[in-house]
């Protein structure tokens, strides 16, 4: 009987992984799920309009599945930071995107949250813009609170584009 158990919760606790992956957020309209779907260059996709590379990171970039579903990738893993990143070393070929789908009647789009090139393949959190920036500036607990260019936009333009207010922090 032993013999039966191991193998079975093994096999449960590989599902439940695999299933729960990305995290849920309690938006309303989220589903958490994984799509098999092609890198592509936004605006290559809705008006021809498609330099090389997907714009080499300066372009929005979505994930385009089998039957025609644009999904546009809003998000990756960082806060406040976009799949650009994540994505543009994928750009036209099929990846296995995990995160959550948010199908809202106004707009649907899809927060990556891990990416992998195969169903085999381990799944790899979508932190690459992180990971860039840490090296370039360091690490820091909030990267959107330290970043220099995003400083520079609240010192030109104030907090939430209205001049005169400072973050609370300052």
């Amino acid at each position: 009987m032993n013999n039966l158990v191991v193998p079975f919760v093994s096999v449960v606790f590989c599902w439940a992984t695999h299933v729960q992956a990305a995290d849920s957020w309690g938006l309303q309209h989220e589903t958490v799920t994984e799509i098999e779907a092609r890198v592509v260059d936004i605006a290559c996709v809705l008006k021809q309009d498609c330099p090389p590379n997907c714009g080499a990171g300066k372009r929005q970039l979505g994930l385009l599945t089998a039957d025609g579903k644009l999904r546009l990738a809003a998000k990756g893993a960082t806060n406040f930071a976009g799949a650009v990143r994540d994505l543009l070393p994928h750009c036209g070929k099929i990846v296995f995107a995990d995160g959550l789908l948010i199908a809202a009647p106004e707009l649907t789009i899809f927060m990556v949250q891990n990416l992998r090139l195969s169903k085999s393949d381990k799944l790899a959190p979508a932190t690459a813009f992180e990971t860039e920036w840490t090296e370039k500036n360091g690490k820091v607990e909030e990267w959107y609170r330290a970043d220099p260019r995003v400083k520079a936009v609240i010192e030109q333009d104030g907090v939430f584009g209205v001049k005169g207010l400072v973050p609370a922090n300052k």
